[in-house]
């Protein structure tokens, strides 16, 4: 069928383009090109280059194009800029969110696929009590916070603007469930790092280290590194796009390994592959960071039949190898 992939220049957009290209998919892309970029395209997919906050543009998209499902993947997603400007972070995500469902709905589209987010839906996590005396810098968690690893059960308590975005747009979505009939299936994703993704645009910390490593420039750790975070693979998150497209359930689902990285132990296995020597600084935590954070995906492993399957030393390398190439092609 055909299908549209909003954020499709973008960098998790793009693997879902080529992976959607190689499964036989008629593809199209739409990217306000604000972070995407259209050489991370195949020449010959459609690339409109719109707004999502842009009604009417979108809507010409899909009076020209009719696609028949939508993965939507665009969105500011920078926790530290959703603080700082709310309000623009609501306009694009929510409201652009909403122009979407309307044209969906119009266009009676067969299945929505929507990038949720496990890190900022959540909020602040419980670690297990073997590590809680160590979760955070005065000897544990807030009262009240959810245990570790986070299902799809957990009551979400985002801590910034972006998370909160992504929550209102699920209740949305559900909502067009409920009145209108509509397919849809919810990916919250853990953190997503791979190739194509720009340090400057979307902030991944993998991103941001390999980058500033391979050009031996200073390198910082905000708080003290004893941060949790869940890293999967953009390869694995493509793929569990495809089989959420291909699959008749309607849900949410956790996309994640389910395994804990301190901020310090990936910052020593991404030296260790560019081969840095200097020792990091360190910067406040800033507001709306949580400090601990990963999910239980058997959900999806149980339902969706998908696990991921690059672990985070294979997954590193293969960052550190294309961020490598694209610095000395740049």
């Amino acid at each position: 069928m055909k299908t549209l992939v909003t954020g499709g220049a973008g960098f998790i957009g793009s693997h879902i383009v080529c992976w959607l290209r190689k499964a036989g998919y008629e593809v199209v892309a739409a990217d306000s090109l604000r972070t995407g970029r259209p050489a991370n395209l195949p020449a010959d997919i459609p690339l409109y280059e719109v707004d999502i906050r842009d009604r009417s543009g979108l809507a010409e998209l899909f009076a020209a194009e009719r696609p028949q499902a939508v993965v939507h993947q665009a969105a500011l997603a920078n926790v530290r800029e959703s603080m700082e400007d709310p309000i623009t972070y609501a306009e694009v995500n929510i409201i652009g969110t909403l122009h979407l469902l309307e044209l969906v709905k119009e266009y009676d589209c067969s299945k929505f696929i929507f990038a949720s987010t496990g890190g900022a839906v959540y909020g602040e996590g419980r670690p297990p009590k073997e590590s809680r005396a160590e979760s955070d810098g005065s000897g544990g968690q807030a009262a009240g916070s959810p245990s570790l690893p986070f299902t799809e059960e957990s009551r979400p308590q985002p801590k910034d603007n972006y998370g909160a975005n992504k929550l209102s747009c699920e209740h949305y979505i559900e909502l067009y469930h409920q009145n209108y009939g509509l397919p849809y299936v919810i990916l919250r994703y853990a953190n997503v790092y791979g190739p194509r993704q720009d340090a400057k645009g979307e902030a991944g910390v993998v991103a941001i280290f390999s980058g500033a490593m391979l050009a031996d420039q200073a390198t910082y750790i905000t708080g003290d590194g004893g941060q949790q975070r869940d890293f999967v693979y953009v390869d694995d998150v493509a793929r569990a796009n495809i089989l959420a497209l291909t699959s008749e359930l309607t849900g949410t689902y956790n996309v994640g390994t389910g395994l804990p990285t301190d901020i310090n132990t990936l910052y020593r296995l991404l030296a260790d592959l560019t081969g840095y020597g200097r020792k990091p600084g360190h910067l406040p935590r800033p507001a709306g960071e949580v400090r601990a954070t990963w999910l239980d995906c058997s959900k999806a492993g149980k339902e969706l039949g998908w696990e991921a399957e690059v672990d985070l030393r294979e997954g590193l390398r293969r960052t550190v190898e294309w961020a490598r190439t694209a610095a000395a092609t740049a």
